[in-house]
């Protein structure tokens, strides 16, 4: 019964058309606790009526940011925690499967499967975080991205990685069941965020910030995905023809197309600085 040791942690700002979702999908765990910046909307009120714990989190401008922060402040007597976005939705399968966990990694990697008009993509893109972890041997590293236009309050497009001198840990568990993750069910807000993350990218790879993906075989391939000159071709083959995308019928190509636009964005914004990926 591994929930019982897990505090499960959804952050929030602005989420009102999300939170209740992601709550009633984790209503398994004894505590939910969503920690929230400011919301001007009805999130809170909202998280509050399904019986989510509110902590409130205002960002200096330095680190640790949201992540790090939760796990320096949050429900500290767990050891464990499950990070939640607003926007993702956990399965029963997933439930089942942490509750059967013996925690003996020191964190685990959980997929998340897009939704996209209703449709559950079974194919194609699913992104890979380690979102389940136990926070005395991991942490969200301080890198050198402050400043850097797209950047804000959450670390970016990086996983936690081993506190120091705890290199030679085991290595991370890997999930099988997925969760559902709605951020394509919301385009304007998609293509806003992607933007913003494409100059944060951008500015990360002019600085070399990036931190080591704890799992190497990740880390050298995001090596050489970074140095390729045509990486929207080589994302839209990746998740359209090598993941299958192109079983989801247009589903599957509008999510080939969207990781295409994605990288081919990250392109410009770093001709912009005079940089060629």
């Amino acid at each position: 019964m591994a929930l019982k040791d897990i505090a499960l942690i959804i952050i929030t700002k602005n989420e009102e058309r999300n939170i209740a979702r992601a709550i009633r999908s984790a209503k398994d765990f004894p505590k939910i606790i969503v920690v929230d910046s400011h919301s001007t909307d009805k999130t809170c009120a909202i998280a509050q009526e399904h019986g989510a714990e509110i902590i409130s989190f205002e960002w200096d401008g330095t680190y640790p940011k949201k992540f790090g922060w939760c796990l320096d402040h949050v429900e500290k007597q767990c050891d464990w925690v499950l990070f939640l976005d607003a926007d993702e939705e956990l399965t029963p399968a997933l439930i089942d499967e942490i509750d059967g966990l013996d925690l003996s990694a020191p964190g685990y990697f959980i997929k998340g499967a897009y939704v996209l008009d209703g449709h559950i993509l079974k194919h194609g893109l699913q992104n890979n975080k380690l979102c389940l972890l136990n926070r005395t041997k991991m942490e969200f590293p301080d890198i050198n991205d402050l400043g850097i236009e797209g950047g804000n309050e959450v670390e970016g497009h990086y996983q936690p990685v081993f506190k120091k001198g705890l290199e030679g840990q085991k290595s991370m568990g890997q999930l099988s069941a997925v969760l559902y993750h709605h951020a394509l069910e919301d385009r304007d807000g998609w293509d806003e965020r992607h933007v913003r993350y494409a100059h944060w990218e951008a500015g990360m790879n002019e600085r070399h910030a990036w931190p080591v993906d704890p799992d190497p075989v990740r880390e050298r391939m995001k090596k050489l995905f970074r140095s390729s000159p045509c990486r929207g071709f080589i994302a839209f083959c990746h998740s359209y023809i090598w993941k299958r995308g192109l079983l989801d019928g247009i589903h599957g190509f509008r999510l080939a197309a969207l990781r295409y636009a994605y990288y081919s964005a990250i392109a410009k914004a770093n001709k912009k600085r005079g940089k060629a990926v």
